[in-house]
């Protein structure tokens, strides 16, 4: 039983830190090749925010 939560933490803790090697990774890139654009991170339609820049431009901007 102990060992079972021992090995969940430590997954967990792998996938946090994956996913920080992976973004540390997409702004580097983002650095490297400023013709693809600024690095953005999050933000879509769906959650509230629109990354068209203009939430009124974009075509789910108003609705949530």
């Amino acid at each position: 039983m102990l060992t079972k939560l021992i090995s969940t933490m430590v997954v967990i803790l792998l996938l946090m830190l994956g996913w920080v090697l992976v973004q540390r990774l997409a702004r580097l890139f983002a650095r490297r090749h400023p013709e693809f654009g600024a690095y953005r991170e999050g933000g879509s339609c769906g959650s509230g925010h629109c990354s068209c820049g203009n939430a009124d431009s974009c075509e789910r901007g108003n609705e949530r």
